[in-house]
């Protein structure tokens, strides 16, 4: 008799570890960054710290912070070993998480230090460019 040649990179039981889960569904650029934001503090689960080992099964929340203050929250909705595209990515969690805050336009205001003295060329054009927007 046979054995599989391995496990399907998608199931609906087990678990696998949260950075792992975190990179396979594409919520970080790279393994190695999940494992950074689980040990730095910033990844939660069911809200409880989670360490990069600590293991994920379907229906539990996941909170991700990311730069700027900004919380993803998902719900796993399947178990995925290996990581998938963006379509097939976006299968596997539910998201929760409130829409982004928008942004706020920021007016450039030419302001110079003062005491720098004369502006040079280069910062005469600069002020130019933001006096005629």
């Amino acid at each position: 008799m046979t054995t599989p040649p391995g496990p399907p990179a998608a199931s609906d039981q087990g678990t696998v570890r949260v950075d792992s889960w975190i990179w396979s569904v594409r919520l970080t650029k790279t393994r190695s960054l999940a494992a950074a934001a689980c040990k730095a503090g910033h990844v939660r689960v069911n809200g409880e710290r989670a360490k990069p080992a600590q293991t994920v099964r379907a229906g539990d929340e996941v909170r991700v912070r990311e730069s700027g203050g900004y919380e993803r929250i998902v719900t796993v909705a399947k178990i995925v070993r290996k990581r998938v595209g963006a379509p097939v990515a976006a299968e596997c969690y539910v998201d929760t998480s409130p829409p982004r805050p928008p942004r706020e336009e920021v007016v450039l205001v030419a302001v110079r230090d003062r005491g720098a003295g004369r502006p040079t060329k280069r910062d005469r054009r600069e002020l130019e460019r933001l006096q005629r927007y």
